[in-house]
């Protein structure tokens, strides 16, 4: 099925004057303003489009400034200097302003199958678009893209909004809708199923009745993006402060699995409400840090998500008559790479995460004599963090987590008189008085 087979085009576009909605230039980067006025004064189309208006019709600040134009990537990169071009799949045009990158694209035509033309736009045989460069109109474009909201264009022509797929009535109505078939469109591109549980969760929108009914049947087409991608999708919904609804979200709609198989197979025979409670406290600790401007990272979040999985490969490893250490390196190492087919996991993240891991033996050994050791490992904050996390699921006992807190608030003299003792001191040489030449006393 063609998307063209799905929407209807024959109405015109609903454009809202710059009297009749909030969107002011005062809130729009002052780069994605340059590149749209130099767009219109060589002659083409500039429009503001995608999150950036829908976050500004809402009152919310925007992340990014994405721009559609009717002039080709070759057109945009003669217009700007500090312009390059990048993608396959998409080509885009990247408009440099120091650290804030301005997105460029051209408008998109839409698909149809009789068209001699889309022989240049590829699918596969599920449907997934593989390469499209073929170019259209502003009311093409507005077709071609995936959710209602995120098809308003903002025209710096005359500040107007223009509304081609009844965007402005789902805004209003706090709904998030996908434009076209929808099942058609989840197959063009599998992560838009991903996209519209983060798009809701952030908005605090519903997701319409004939949206969310094909994703838990079309779950399993995430298989089919590159675990590169995956970890890029992952990164932004569980780092944008809305993770504990992302993850309860994409659990209802079976996606969750698809990301962290491993996981999900844990999660079917969990005692005790372990380990849902670990994710659930790790993810309202990462939406807390996030509401504090305090850093988060992908190492303590997937030290999180895959704890359970490693804890029980390690104690199966265990009962096979592994040394605990043994087996929990083992584990790590199996469990890292398992996981790792379904989504890429960069080693700057995985290394610490071993660490925080390995640790934990060490630390639910409290009171011993290489406590003082423990201290002073470069992972021992990301590791006791993660202690307590394990502490208020009810994995480690609370005392367990005092005497760590305690010992990290004790003076390092009241320490070595505990629970560590003091090392050795070495005995000074004691220097004989010198005496002078000849046996005198100097």
């Amino acid at each position: 099925m063609s998307i063209t087979s799905s929407i209807d085009t024959s109405t015109g576009p609903t454009v809202i004057s710059r009297s009749e909605h909030p969107i002011s230039r005062a809130n729009i980067s002052p780069n994605a303003l340059k590149v749209l006025y130099r767009l219109k004064e060589a002659g083409y189309q500039g429009h503001l489009v995608g999150g950036g208006v829908r976050d500004l019709l809402l009152g919310r600040e925007p992340k990014d400034f994405d721009i559609a134009t009717d002039a080709h990537p070759d057109d945009v990169r003669r217009l700007f200097g500090n312009c390059r071009l990048i993608g396959r799949r998409f080509r885009l045009a990247h408009v440099l302003f120091g650290r804030e990158v301005i997105e460029v694209a051209t408008f998109r035509a839409l698909h149809d199958s009789n068209d001699e033309e889309s022989a240049a736009r590829h699918v596969d045989d599920e449907g997934r678009i593989v390469r499209d460069n073929v170019y259209g109109t502003i009311e093409e474009d507005a077709f071609r893209r995936d959710f209602t909201v995120n098809a308003l264009y903002y025209n710096i022509a005359d500040f107007s909004v223009i509304d081609y797929t009844g965007g402005m009535d789902d805004l209003k109505a706090g709904m998030l809708r996908l434009i076209g078939d929808p099942e058609t469109r989840f197959r063009e591109d599998p992560v838009r199923m991903l996209r519209a549980v983060r798009f809701a969760t952030k908005l605090g929108f519903r997701i319409h009745p004939d949206t969310e009914r094909p994703i838990k049947n079309l779950a399993s087409l995430l298989g089919d993006i590159p675990p590169a991608r995956l970890f890029d999708e992952m990164l932004k919904l569980f780092m944008g402060g809305t993770a504990l609804a992302n993850f309860e979200t994409l659990r209802h709609y079976d996606l969750f699995g698809q990301l962290f198989p491993l996981t999900e197979q844990s999660l079917t025979h969990e005692q005790g409400h372990f380990p849902v409670t670990l994710i659930s406290h790790g993810m309202e600790n990462t939406d807390l840090r996030i509401q504090q401007n305090k850093p988060v990272t992908p190492t303590f979040l997937f030290a999180v998500f895959l704890w359970q999985p490693v804890r029980e490969r390690a104690a199966r490893l265990q009962s096979e008559g592994q040394h605990p250490a043994q087996a929990m390196q083992h584990a790590s190492s199996q469990i890292i790479a398992e996981q790792g087919r379904m989504m890429a996991i960069p080693r700057r993240f995985s290394l610490p995460m071993r660490e925080i891991w390995m640790l934990q033996l060490r630390l639910e050994l409290a009171g011993g004599r290489r406590s003082q050791r423990v201290l002073s490992h470069p992972r021992f904050r990301a590791a006791y963090d993660f202690l307590l996390l394990r502490g208020e699921s009810g994995e480690v006992s609370k005392e367990t987590c005092q005497w760590w807190t305690g010992f990290q608030e004790t003076h390092p003299k009241q320490q070595e008189q505990g629970s560590v003792p003091p090392a050795p001191r070495k005995r000074r040489r004691r220097n004989r008085p010198r005496r002078a030449r000849g046996g005198e006393e100097a």
